[in-house]
């Protein structure tokens, strides 16, 4: 009879324990579906096209003062 008991009152107690389990599911995935997050790959890969980008504006920076020193020595001569 203890043991019907307790079967009994543990099933009522699970109902709303899985019923809160639920709720609190649902707010958390609203909350992070609502945040502007980016996986761990998107990151790497913005990386990368940031390294690539930083490399190419140091390309240019030189070609800019190859092109600078050479109008100055071009101007010097005349």
């Amino acid at each position: 009879m203890m043991e019907t008991l307790l079967q009994a009152i543990l099933a009522q107690v699970e109902q709303p324990k899985k019923d809160i389990e639920h709720n609190v599911r649902a707010l958390l995935q609203e909350a992070v579906t609502k945040m502007d997050l980016v996986s761990k790959d998107e990151l790497d890969r913005q990386k990368v096209a940031l390294e690539r980008a930083h490399q190419r504006l140091e390309t240019l920076t030189a070609q800019v003062k190859q092109l600078e020193d050479a109008l100055t020595t071009q101007q010097a001569l005349k």
